[in-house]
Parts: structure tokens; C-alpha cells; sequence
């Protein structure tokens, strides 16, 4: 019990560092102009226009409605003025609500759709960055085993219209298996107690799958070993979720939606740039998490699926 016990927290730190290596995000935007464009292109819209809106909203627009239409008196106030508490209250709290109906929300949606698109093009340009160069195991997969386990896992789809058709199903059963895992994610957060535990620990491996899985679909690797790989390194990826959860799990939905469309796309770079499924086409015994048996972290999602 010892010895596993260090074991997963040695790939979880592993798991933690990888995701924190944000280095190569720096250098492969320095590698790729069309990397650079769609990653500020992504800060811009989420951090300084969706964020800031935020931010003026919490620390000027707010206050400066507590001051026109306050709800208790000061003793310089007449009592006349004071009268008008009650109605000054309902006004501002009809003002707030315009704010979120006609411009937070909507800019959350726009946020939304727009950043999934970039989300895929950042991933698409690293990955072609990666590709030319030597800042990630890409490379050193290139060089010596990757290409076996990759043509392994390739090799397992037919080709022609059965491989699209293949291909298709299986992103429209990714779709749905992510969905109930969201549902899940969302049910447990209520348990009593431990809601809150299992909620982070959840959402870790669901970011961390999210991540992962942009680089997996360029590398044309098959849902099914993508499953049996995560749930059978559910240490080492409950560490590279962490810091994803850590960032927002405190705040508030708008917040933590404006927050994390910045730092996602940083993470799916890292994600990109890291290598452990170098030995996803390699004999089981052979995974670092070999002893910690396989986890089915997915097994609702998959059955409701």
C-alpha cells in the first residue's frame, strides 16, 4: 500500500508539472505566427473584453449605482430622500439584471462559441509546431517509437469511406460521453460533505481529458485506446487537471468562464507538447502506472452512453 501510494503521488506531480510547464506555450508561439495570432486573438476576446467587462462592472459600474441609488440613508440624507429607498433598490437591481441580460450573457455566448473554434486551430497550429520541432516528445517519437505506436493505433481503423464513417461515430459518441460525464460532474458537486471533493476531483479529469484529447484526434488515435489509456493513468492526469480546476473552482460562474476560456487553450498547448501517450501503442506492463490497475473513471458516462 506503501509503495502505490507513492506511486500515484509521484504521477500525479508528474501529472501537475506537465501541466505547469507553460514554457512551451512560448515557444510555440515563437514557432508559429498562426499559433501566435489565434492565441491573442483568444486573450483579447476573453481576457480583456470579457474579463475587464467584469472587472468595470464589479469596481466602477456597481459602486457607482450603490452611490446614485443607495439603499439606506446617510444622516446629511433628507428623510424625504430616504423615503425612496425601497424604489432606488428595485431600480438598481433592475439595472444590474440589464447589464447581465444584454451584455454578460450574450458575451458569454459569443465567448463560448468562438473560443471552441480557436480552441482547435490553437491545438491544430501546435500541433504542426511541434511537428518541425524539438521542444516536446513529438520528437523523440518521430525518432524512435512513437511512429509504431502510432501506425498501431492507425492501423486498427480501416481505411476509405468504413475509416471516415469510423471516425464520425466516434466523435459523435465522444460528444455524448462527455456530456453525461459534465452531467455527473454537476450531480455529484450536491452530494453532501464530500459533493465539493468529488467535484474537483472529477472536473480535474475531465479538463485533463479535454486537453488531451485535441492532440489524440490529430494523432488519429482510436477512442477506445484514448479510454483505456486515461482511465489506466487516471494518477498522472488527476495531476494535469488540478491546476486547471484550481484556478477557478473558488469563483464565480461568469468569473470562472472568463478565467478559464484564457488559461484552456494554455493548457491544450501543454497538453500538446507533453508525451505520455508515446507508449499508448506499447504492452501494458510497460506504463509508468503498471500495479495501479485501471480506474473506470468513465464507466456511468459509457454505460448511459
Amino acid at each position: 500500500m506503501r509503495s502505490k501510494s507513492k506511486q500515484v503521488l509521484l504521477l500525479w506531480l508528474e501529472g501537475f508539472r506537465e501541466a505547469c510547464s507553460l514554457h512551451r506555450v512560448v515557444i510555440l508561439c515563437h514557432r508559429s505566427r498562426k499559433l501566435l495570432l489565434r492565441t491573442g486573438q483568444c486573450f483579447l476576446l476573453n481576457g480583456l473584453i470579457f474579463l475587464g467587462s467584469l472587472g468595470v462592472f464589479k469596481w466602477f459600474i456597481d459602486p457607482a449605482l450603490q452611490w446614485i441609488l443607495p439603499d439606506q440613508c446617510s444622516p446629511l440624507t433628507s428623510q424625504e430622500f430616504c423615503s425612496y429607498g425601497g424604489f432606488y433598490a428595485f431600480l438598481r437591481g433592475g439595472l444590474l439584471q440589464l447589464f447581465y441580460v444584454f451584455w454578460f450573457y450574450p458575451l458569454y455566448m459569443l465567448s463560448f462559441i468562438l473560443s471552441n473554434i480557436w480552441y482547435n486551430d490553437i491545438a491544430k497550429h501546435g500541433f504542426e509546431a511541434i511537428e518541425n520541432s524539438d521542444v516536446s516528445s513529438a520528437e523523440a517519437l518521430r525518432q524512435g517509437e512513437a511512429p509504431t505506436s502510432l501506425n498501431m493505433a492507425n492501423a486498427e481503423r480501416p481505411s476509405g469511406l468504413g475509416g471516415v464513417m469510423i471516425g464520425i461515430g466516434e466523435q459523435v459518441y465522444s460528444i455524448l460521453l462527455l456530456t453525461f460525464f459534465f452531467l455527473e460532474v454537476y450531480v455529484v458537486g450536491v452530494i453532501p460533505y464530500i459533493g465539493k471533493i468529488l467535484n474537483f476531483l472529477l472536473l480535474s479529469w475531465m479538463y485533463a481529458y479535454y486537453c488531451y484529447e485535441y492532440k489524440w484526434n490529430f494523432s488519429g488515435i482510436p477512442l477506445e485506446k484514448r479510454l483505456d489509456f486515461f482511465e489506466s493513468n487516471w494518477a498522472f492526469f488527476t495531476g494535469f487537471g488540478s491546476p486547471c480546476v484550481l484556478a477557478i473552482f473558488f469563483l464565480s460562474p461568469l468569473v470562472s468562464g472568463a478565467l478559464m476560456a484564457i488559461l484552456f487553450p494554455l493548457f491544450v498547448l501543454t497538453a500538446t507538447g507533453s508525451g505520455p501517450e508515446k507508449s499508448i501503442g506499447a504492452p501494458r506492463r510497460t506504463w509508468k502506472c503498471a500495479g495501479l490497475g485501471r480506474l473506470p473513471i468513465f464507466y456511468l458516462a459509457d454505460t448511459l452512453s
